[in-house]
């Protein structure tokens, strides 16, 4: 496993590359998409892309939960939380990236 994190200026820059854009451009595209995605998950969207996989919103329901220090009870409370399946396109990709 690597250490290295892919950063918003690592895509904006392999747009640059690749497509031909300014840095600005391409940097302005990252952001767009990045905040059209962001936008459709805040409002309960599911977003699929294809051959990556899919992010959906999931309500969790309010439950007791327990302090494993101490073994005190704890409320938690309802909550919306982000979920991502890969495809299996992405899944068969990653396997093949630990066979070295």
């Amino acid at each position: 496993m690597s250490d290295k994190t892919l950063t918003r200026m690592d895509l904006s820059e392999s747009v640059f590359r690749e497509v031909g854009l300014s840095r600005n451009e391409s940097a302005q595209l990252v952001e767009s998409v990045l905040g059209h995605i962001s936008d459709a998950l805040a409002s309960g969207e599911t977003v699929k892309i294809s051959s990556f996989g899919t992010f959906s919103v999931r309500d969790k329901a309010a439950r007791i939960g327990r302090n494993p220090k101490t073994g005190e009870e704890v409320p938690i409370h309802p909550r919306r939380v982000l979920t991502f399946r890969p495809s299996h396109l992405m899944k068969d990709r990653v396997a093949a990236g630990n066979a070295r």
